[in-house]
């Protein structure tokens, strides 16, 4: 067997059923192979790499599997980088596969020769060359377990043309079943250290709980809820932990930070004697630049990276573990231990939300013009099923949706990329989202600076017949910078602005069935419609802009 069936069949062997990737001449032995192979593998043909990583990513957050993404050498090889990266730093598995040169080639200048593994080595946990065609199976081997193991991350394999048409033995072609799934090999917490954490939350007057990706990653749901519901502990979330407890919990605080939270979420956070962060960062977003939580707060930190802990406050007590595993051995300790006194965690939760909702009610029922995001946001919230998944990008989605949807149960419903938050990320990882997870309703929210980086894949949303529907905020200007330019520069705009598209006749010339909504009378009826539809819809939305508008972002607001 060669090389390229080598892997193909290798990725049978983890189970992998998706593959998102474009093809280059680099790739011609594996593309043979995936055409004349009985695989089981679902190809996607995506117009560019970076697209077809953000698929794997989506395609991973909401199926539990690493996302498999592929493309050709040179410039192929470049393009899938932000999709590599925000993956890696989200610590979502996917493996990236690039076809290379023949490593006979190296150094003589052909046409598309890069240092594949020099360009990957910071993006990724852990990335490689197969150049020995009789190593691929252990290297593929040893990629899935860095993918899964310890924090989640991405992984590159550089696969040269020679090796793909190089002999490998059928024996080696064998899968450790744990690694097909991720998180997998969970780490266990100390003893000791939950015994402290415990004895610290007991004694507690008002503790409070910041929940980044980690719980919703380690699938830790249940076990938080138990916790909280123990001692009466209010939740909080970062944007990329909502879902770690349904948002119409008693306890549960929503978003805190400065995109997303409000002056009574940060309330909570201020008020409280303790903070127990729980596979959370406690990155300048989250704590308003270090800010919220203040450094007089008694810290515990849950994390599966010991370097994540302590990095940025002084820590009483640093639990390195699996967010799933830490969680149920602290309820176990609170619950064999002496009686814990209710911190009156429902009241302060409730008054957090109460403060929320009275400041959204007025916004969302807004008759004014342009129509105002929070009356997108209540109406979706209205019409979607608790199952649906939004895919929302950075800029005027982000800040709306994770501090107005109010998430109406645990797990993963709401994708966003906080990581670096590029944008182009919503359409594509919205069709990866719905490979992975295709008997939900699957909503991609966008700024009509994120469609103009991505507009090419509707084209692959029409081709393969996705019922995605995608809501585009058209107020011409990238939203985020002239916001910033009004609140911290005097309102001086310089080149944030340009000529407004009409993204519903661009999505209909691709064969989406589109709609242009002026009139928030029209909105209802419109979503309404466009979620009923049977194939991929498209709703461009004339919206007030970020620089105008009550966006729940502290530095504007301040």
């Amino acid at each position: 067997m060669v090389g390229a069936e080598a892997l193909v069949r290798m990725l049978q062997a983890y189970k992998v059923t998706h593959m998102f990737g474009l093809c280059g001449d680099t790739s011609l032995p594996l593309y043979d192979v995936l055409a004349r192979q009985d695989h089981g593998i679902t190809h996607f043909l995506t117009r560019d790499e970076r697209h077809a990583a953000y698929m794997a990513d989506g395609y991973a957050r909401v199926s539990g599997k690493p996302g498999v993404c592929e493309g050709p050498s040179g410039g192929g090889a470049t393009y899938m980088l932000p999709g590599v990266v925000e993956a890696n730093e989200s610590s979502i598995p996917v493996l990236a596969i690039t076809s290379d040169v023949a490593t006979t080639s190296r150094g003589r200048y052909p046409l598309t020769e890069l240092d594949q593994i020099a360009v990957f080595r910071p993006v990724t946990k852990w990335n490689a060359s197969l150049d020995d065609a009789a190593r691929l199976p252990a290297m593929i081997r040893q990629a899935f377990r860095a993918m899964t193991t310890g924090r989640p991350g991405a992984v590159h394999l550089a696969l040269p043309f020679n090796t793909q048409k190089s002999g490998t033995d059928l024996a080696e072609v064998w899968a450790e079943e744990r690694h097909c799934t991720f998180p997998s090999e969970r780490a266990g917490p100390d003893p000791d250290a939950i015994a402290e954490a415990a004895a610290v939350l007991k004694n507690a007057r008002s503790a409070v709980a910041i929940c980044g990706g980690g719980p919703v990653i380690a699938g830790a749901f249940d076990e938080l809820k138990r916790l909280a519901d123990l001692i009466e502990l209010p939740i909080a979330t970062t944007v990329s932990g909502q879902g770690a407890l349904a948002e119409t919990d008693s306890l549960a605080v929503g978003v805190v930070g400065s995109n997303g939270g409000n002056p009574a979420t940060r309330a909570v956070i201020d008020g409280a004697d303790v903070v127990l962060f729980i596979g959370c960062r406690a990155g300048s977003v989250t704590t308003e630049r270090w800010r919220s939580p203040g450094k007089d707060k008694t810290i515990l930190h849950i994390d599966s990276d010991a370097m994540v802990i302590g990095a940025n406050y002084p820590t009483a007590v640093a639990i390195c573990a699996d967010a799933k595993l830490a969680l149920s051995a602290l309820a176990d300790a609170l619950e064999a231990g002496a009686g814990v006194t209710a911190q009156d965690g429902i009241r302060r939760a409730q008054a957090a939300w109460d403060a929320k909702l009275a400041d959204f009610a007025p916004l969302a029922a807004s008759t004014e013009t342009p129509i105002r995001p929070e009356r997108v946001v209540a109406t979706l919230a209205r019409l979607l099923d608790d199952d649906a998944v939004i895919v929302a990008d950075p800029g005027t989605p982000c800040p709306y949706f994770s501090a107005h949807y109010r998430w109406p149960r645990a797990g993963r419903n709401f994708i966003t990329n906080r990581a670096h938050g590029a944008l182009g990320y919503a359409l594509a990882a919205s069709m990866g989202a719905h490979a992975g997870r295709p008997g939900v309703k699957t909503v991609a929210v966008m700024g009509d600076g994120s469609f103009g980086f991505c507009c090419g894949e509707l084209e692959t949303l029409v081709r393969y017949r996705m019922p995605i529907t995608c809501i585009v905020f058209s107020n011409a200007t990238y939203g985020w910078i002239k916001a910033g330019q009004n609140a911290g520069f005097g309102g001086r705009f310089y080149n944030v602005d340009f000529n407004r598209t009409d993204h519903a006749a661009v999505a209909s010339a691709f064969g989406v069935k589109s709609w242009r909504v002026e009139d928030p009378d029209d909105l209802e009826t419109v979503l309404r419609q466009a979620l009923a539809h049977d194939g991929p819809t498209l709703v461009d939305v004339i919206s007030q802009p970020l620089h105008e508008a009550a966006a729940p972002v502290s530095e504007w607001v301040a």
